[in-house]
């Protein structure tokens, strides 16, 4: 019964996972979350402790190391390298398109410091548009390994990486909201 689920599950998020033209095309990659992440930049220190503990600024900053993190990962990695594996958290977050919220802690990696300034959030942003553009470039099998989530391909992490920023974008609304 587990395989049978597991197999179905992996089913489904490999036809999720399906090219997509608009979605393949590097110069449409995050480019709407990417203006939208410029745009709550001026009320990077709002905060509403009933939707997050942390200021707007923690949720961009976050997203934005993901996305360059991410990028400089897949860009390093060795595709000969690459060995797919099931995972099924993975397959799940894949499958549902969205993170649940208070779910997860961050990667110290991509967890932003103490003291977010903001023309360091729009160096990031000038670094996650430059990285975007070139992500399609990057061999098909380049890889990254998600401490939680498993090894995925530069196609999966595409995906992940949607489904991340929108997470982040969400709780940024919801702190917003009056």
């Amino acid at each position: 019964m587990k395989t049978t689920l597991l197999l179905c599950s992996f089913l489904v998020a490999t036809v999720l996972l399906m090219d997509n033209p608009k979605k393949e095309c590097c110069s449409h990659f995050l480019k709407g979350e990417l203006t939208e992440i410029e745009g709550y930049i001026a009320f990077r220190d709002s905060l509403n402790p009933a939707v997050s503990k942390v200021e707007v600024a923690w949720h961009l900053d976050h997203s934005l190391r993901t996305i360059n993190e991410i990028h400089k990962a897949v860009k390093k990695s060795n595709p000969e390298n690459y060995k797919g594996r099931i995972n099924l958290g993975r397959t799940l977050l894949l499958l549902i398109n969205k993170i649940p919220r208070g779910r997860a802690e961050s990667p110290k990696i991509v967890t932003p410091p103490e003291v977010i300034h903001t023309d360091s959030l729009y160096g990031q942003l000038a670094l996650a548009r430059k990285n975007l553009t070139a992500y399609d470039s990057l061999p098909k099998k380049a890889f990254f390994e998600h401490p939680y989530l498993g090894i995925m391909d530069r196609k999966t992490s595409k995906k992940f990486l949607e489904i991340h920023t929108e997470h982040h974008l969400k709780i940024i609304r919801d702190i917003l909201k009056k």
